[in-house]
Parts: structure tokens; C-alpha cells; sequence
């Protein structure tokens, strides 16, 4: 029979009726989301040359989460995010967090970016670790991409591909 558990040196213990300490099992996980989100009425707003500056940025309310921002990219009305998510935080807590942060800094950028602002909402979808270099090769070709495929027709194309159901009336706003 095992006793209360306690920790020690930071690992759950517990002791049985010998008085064997037996450490128990910690909560591991590994779960990569790929993030996408626009400027507010996809408004062009996120110039080439502060895009990395905004991607460290975000990385780093991600980091204040115990999360990673594993990889970035995007183009001038919406970003693309690669995060590894830690087991306490949910989706919607650190994107509440990471876009609240990165439009006040957006906003004191520069000037004129005083409006700037994102949609209300996000996309997110899972990610397998065997398609990590091919997500970080999407976001890194973003340019060229849409220079092709509107954002409308890329996030239509996600939502399809991994079955979420949708009405389009209610996903733009």
C-alpha cells in the first residue's frame, strides 16, 4: 500500500508500507500546433522587415508560458506559428496571450501601426514531429505561396484537410 505522496527534490514520491520511497510517474507530452491568424480585416499592416523582430517577440510571450515557438513565418496580413505546447497551458489561453502582447507591440512599433490589430479569432491544427522540416518549409515559402493561393483559400484548404467542419459565412469577420 502506498502512503500520501510527497516531493522531493522536486519528483513526486511516495512510500509504501516499508517505507520505500517509489517515485511516481510525471506527466510527459509532446504536442506541436500549427497556429495561423491575420491582421485584422487581413489589412497588409506587417512589413517584410519587422517580421522577425515580431516572430522573437512572440517567442518570447511563448517562452513566458513555458511554451516554444518552434518556427515562424508569414507575409504582410497574417502569421504562421509552429509551437510546441507545454501540458498546462491550452491553445486558447496562450493565443489570448501571444496576439494581446504582440499587437500592443505592434502598435508602438513604429509609427502608423497604431491601428494595427488582429482578427478576433485563430486557426490551429495538430502536427506530427515527422512533418516538422515540411511545416518549416510552408511557413518559409509563404511568399511565394501567396503569391498563388489567397489566405481565404489557404486556411478554407486547412480546414477541409484535416475535417473540420465550418460555414463560411461564420469564419470571416
Amino acid at each position: 500500500m502506498l502512503r500520501q505522496p510527497t516531493f522531493i527534490d522536486g519528483c513526486r514520491c511516495a512510500t509504501d508500507a516499508c517505507g520505500t520511497f517509489i517515485v511516481m510517474a510525471n506527466t510527459l507530452t509532446s504536442i506541436l500546433i500549427h497556429i495561423t491568424f491575420s491582421t485584422k480585416n487581413r489589412e497588409p499592416m506587417i512589413a517584410a522587415d519587422i517580421r522577425d523582430e515580431l516572430f522573437q517577440y512572440m517567442g518570447g510571450v511563448c517562452r513566458e508560458m513555458k511554451c516554444v515557438l518552434v518556427h515562424a513565418g508569414g507575409v504582410s496580413d497574417h502569421v504562421h506559428l509552429l509551437i510546441s505546447l507545454d501540458k498546462t497551458v491550452c491553445v486558447s489561453d496562450l493565443m489570448m496571450h501571444v496576439k494581446r502582447a504582440s499587437s500592443g507591440w505592434m502598435k508602438n512599433s513604429r509609427p502608423g501601426q497604431h491601428l494595427f490589430a488582429w482578427q478576433d479569432g485563430y486557426f490551429a491544427f495538430s502536427v506530427g514531429h515527422d512533418d516538422v522540416e515540411r511545416v518549416r518549409a510552408y511557413f518559409d515559402g509563404q511568399e511565394e505561396h501567396h503569391a498563388r493561393v489567397d489566405f481565404k483559400t489557404e486556411m478554407e484548404t486547412f480546414l477541409k484537410k484535416y475535417g473540420v467542419a465550418f460555414d463560411p459565412k461564420y469564419v470571416w469577420n
